[in-house]
């Protein structure tokens, strides 16, 4: 069936997610070389920013979604995951007040909201981003960002248990291996989400010419 995108991304009822587009995660401070990588190879980067500027032209809030540890880890499980153990091996990991939880500087618009979380892998768990959402009477989200691992996929599942629609943009989004991320966008996103490309959306913002 074909998706009526004018509407189900419609910039009176949209907001664009930006999932961990931080210097510490695909970044110039970034530890994940493979991610970067798949980043690179996808133009993830710049398609995400390219999502981003036409977004803000039309008036559709972005939001980034980012995550930090405080030093002394308050506010986060640190021992219930084997990811987040193995990522907090390094003291340093992520800090707030550092360059590492920065949005990369394509991405970072002082008129963007933030929302910072500090516990799990969803940007809904543990913030105000579904309040903040309904206070500007958002109905769909469109997620961009990282990762197709848990992030991402966290992302769709919540705001669809929570009632929003989703829209994914497929070449502003990475995995690790790249073909586990093929493979999760056709097994698991579609399942969630309406999957489109960047230039899909931008034309639907633009509005016919």
């Amino acid at each position: 069936m074909a998706i009526d995108l004018a509407e189900l991304a419609g910039p009176g009822h949209t907001a664009l997610l930006v999932m961990e587009m931080q210097r510490g995660v695909i970044g110039d401070l970034a530890k994940f070389p493979e991610l970067v990588k798949s980043c690179a190879e996808r133009r993830v980067v710049d398609n995400a920013a390219r999502a981003a500027a036409a977004a803000r032209l039309a008036g559709v809030r972005v939001i980034q979604c980012t995550a930090a540890f405080r030093p002394d880890r308050a506010g986060s499980h640190t021992g219930n995951a084997p990811f987040i153990k193995a990522l907090l091996r390094d003291p340093q990991h992520m800090l707030e007040g550092t360059g590492a939880i920065e949005v990369v500087p394509e991405l970072a618009d002082p008129s963007d909201i933030e929302a910072r979380r500090y516990h799990g892998f969803s940007p809904f768990t543990g913030t105000s981003l579904d309040q903040t959402l309904r206070s500007l009477d958002v109905r769909t989200v469109v997620a961009i960002g990282v990762s197709l691992n848990l992030g991402i996929p966290g992302l769709c599942l919540e705001a669809v248990n929570l009632g929003y629609r989703v829209v994914v943009l497929t070449d502003a989004v990475a995995g690790m291996p790249a073909e586990y991320g093929d493979a999760v966008m056709a097994n698991t996103i579609s399942l969630l989400a309406a999957r489109v490309t960047t230039d899909d959306l931008i034309a639907a913002w633009e509005g016919p010419r």
